[in-house]
Parts: structure tokens; sequence; C-alpha cells
């Protein structure tokens, strides 16, 4: 088959691979339908996070079409149309029992990879996502094998779109775990700090959970507009104001946001000599990361108020922990549990009180994998998701 591999930092190839096979009783071969970049990717891509290896398939956010079940599957069936979560679960651990995912005890096959970075407790395994996160194939591909396919296979109900169960995989459901992390209360205040599919994802959340005000930081103005769009959203560009903290007190009558949405993660981009200083330890690998949003993030949310962080991290260097501490400060974080949300997120889709169809500004074939790649990296031409089809 043919699929969109890594054969190193910045070089991704379209090339011709093995075909997936039934592994396990409870596995299915998916044909994808559609598969899409995320901002994560480009972390593994521009070499910040390790244990890649070339001739890996990328992509973890795909939906498509059942091609072949194992014997133990009962849930799904040959023909089916189904949207698959980014984790890989089995359903039986005591972390998938308690809805957290993508904690799962039981489906990454190399652990020493994570151990030492997360004091030896692995997380469940991801599609196309490196070594550290299982080594599986990713979905940018003709095939992917889903492990557990009873767990992690949701029908897609009739009149829900292709390109709408699409980003069910992982923006949306990111997203709205985000904004469930708030706890949000009539009348509340979110601000959310980054307007890709994530960010996007989580405004509109925070107004569906009841969200009085949504303010959306970018300094794209193409996606700030779809902030105000979609979610209704007031909008600050960051490159615009001397201080996004002192808009952010200005707007809120200098009580600060109810509620902190990172959606940026370790290559956010800012100014000053904060952000010069993350510039000069990232390239020498110092540290993994530039971590902008974040303290942003912390700084400006009100005392007692709440910061859900959904940007991915790795070692990140002054980090106003004595902030968090002394405001009194929930922070909620975690890796999307998808599963937990898929049933809420259909019927919000079948409802059409969620249509994330709009982050699909760019659409490939397969082949054209790289270029799509390169337009979503650079945002040229003002893409927000670059969408392949097989």
């Amino acid at each position: 088959m043919r699929a969109l591999y890594w054969n190193g930092v910045n070089d991704l190839r379209v090339g011709t691979v093995k075909d997936p096979e039934i592994v396990n009783p409870h596995d299915a071969i998916l044909r994808v339908s559609l598969s899409t970049t995320c901002g994560s990717d480009l972390h593994f891509i521009d070499g910040y996070i390790p244990t890649m290896q070339a001739g890996d398939v990328i992509g973890h956010e795909f939906m498509g079409v059942i091609e072949e079940v194992g014997p133990a599957v009962k849930r799904v069936a040959k023909g089916d149309r189904v949207v698959v979560p980014s984790f890989i679960v089995c359903g039986q651990c005591w972390y998938c029992q308690q809805s957290l995912y993508s904690l799962c005890d039981n489906t990454h096959p190399k652990p020493e990879l994570q151990e030492p970075m997360l004091g030896g407790y692995p997380t469940a395994g991801i599609y196309g996502y490196t070594h550290a996160f299982g080594g599986y194939a990713g979905a940018h591909a003709q095939y992917v094998r889903v492990p557990f396919a009873d767990n992690d296979c949701f029908k897609v109900p009739d009149g829900v779109e292709d390109e709408t169960a699409l980003f069910l995989s992982d923006a949306a459901p990111t997203g709205y775990m985000g904004a469930d992390f708030c706890n949000i209360r009539p009348g509340d205040t979110v601000a959310v700090w980054g307007c890709g599919g994530v960010g996007l994802m989580a405004q509109q959340s925070a107004r569906l959970m009841g969200a009085e005000r949504v303010i959306a930081i970018d300094r794209f103005p193409e996606r700030l507009q779809m902030a105000r769009e979609h979610a209704g959203a007031e909008t600050i560009d960051y490159t615009q104001v001397d201080s996004v903290l002192d808009a952010l007190k200005e707007m809120t009558g200098g009580r600060g946001p109810d509620a902190c949405i990172d959606a940026v993660g370790m290559e956010a981009h800012g100014t000053g000599p904060q952000y010069a200083y993350d510039r000069v330890k990232q390239a020498l690998r110092l540290e993994t990361d530039r971590g902008q949003a974040l303290r942003e993030a912390i700084m400006a949310c009100r005392k007692g108020g709440t910061l859900s962080v959904l940007g991915v991290y790795g070692l990140i260097d002054k980090f106003p922990m004595g902030a968090i501490m002394n405001k009194g400060m929930t922070v909620r974080s975690a890796q999307q549990h998808g599963q937990a949300y898929m049933d809420r997120l259909l019927a919000h889709a079948q409802r059409g009180e969620l249509n994330p169809a709009y982050l699909a500004t760019h659409r490939f074939s397969l082949e054209d994998g790289p270029r799509g790649y390169d337009m979503f990296k650079h945002k040229k031409d003002g893409c927000v998701r670059a969408v392949f089809a097989p």
C-alpha cells in the first residue's frame, strides 16, 4: 500500500510499504477514507520528540471503513463507517475503567522508552507518533491496523459527513476535554491560547458547556476570524498588544479569566526576551519546549481559577510554579481521553451543534502528503488543517 512516512528530521516521503495484517483476534483493518495533519506531529517532524525511525508511517487523526475484523471483534463489522480516537485502549485496565483512556496500561509495547521521563508510568499507545508512544503504524496510508477495535472504532451516524467525523478523532475530543477540565459555570470567561484545530474546538466546546465569554489569542488574522465566526469569541492578536496579560485584565475588569486553556504546546511563538531565550535553548537542545503560551496562561488566570493544558510538552525551563501555588489555581492536563467523549461528540455533530469540517482548509491526495505538511507547518495560504484522501 501507499503511505506517508518519516525519513528524517523535516524529511517526509510517500512510498510503498507492507499492508497491515490482523495480529490478534481483537484487531480490525481499516480502509482509510480521510486523515489529517495535527500540530503535535510537528514536534517529532522537527526533531524535538525523539525515537522516530526512518520508514515510520505517521498520522493519528483519521476515519474510514472497516475492511476486515478479527474473530473476537463483535461491535463493528466489515463495511461499517467509523471514526477512531488517536489513543489505543484496551477497555479493561483500571485506567480505562476510570475513563482515563490515554493512560491505558495495556497498549504500550515499549514502556521502557517513556518510563524515565514519566516516573515509570507510561501512557497508552498512539498511532504514528514515535516509538516512545508505542511505535504503531500511523494512518496517513491506504490501510491501518486498529487494535482493540471494539473499544476504539465508533460508528459514524447517518447525516454526519466524513470531514466532520474526521476531526472527532482528535481535534474535537482534545478541545472538548480541555473545556470539560475547566468545570465551566454560567457567567464564566474562558481564555484560549491558540486558534489551530484544537484551540478552535476548545473555544466552541466552552460555548457548548455554558461559558458566557470566550477570548481567543493568536496572531493569524484568518484564524482569529474563525474564532469569531465559529465560537463567537472575542480575540486578541498578541502581536498587536503590548501585553496579553494587560489586555485580558482590561477585558475582565481586572480579575482575569476564570479558566485558561493552553492549546499551543512546546513550539509556541511569541515576542520579547523570554521568547528569544527559549528559542536559543531549544535550538541547543537544552530544553525541548518554548513555553510562552503556557507561562502567559498561568500568569493571566484569575486567583482560584483553572488552567487546562492541552499542548504537548516535554522539558520546560522557567516554569512559574509559584504563581500556580500562590494563586490557588487548579491545573488539569492529559492527552485526550477520546473514547470518553465520543458518544457526546457524535451526538453534537448529528444535531448540528458542533461541525468541525471547516478546519479542513486544504485537501490533498496522499501522494501530496509532504506538500500538505509543508503548507500546514508554515501556515501557507491560511492553512489550518491539511486533509489527505488515499
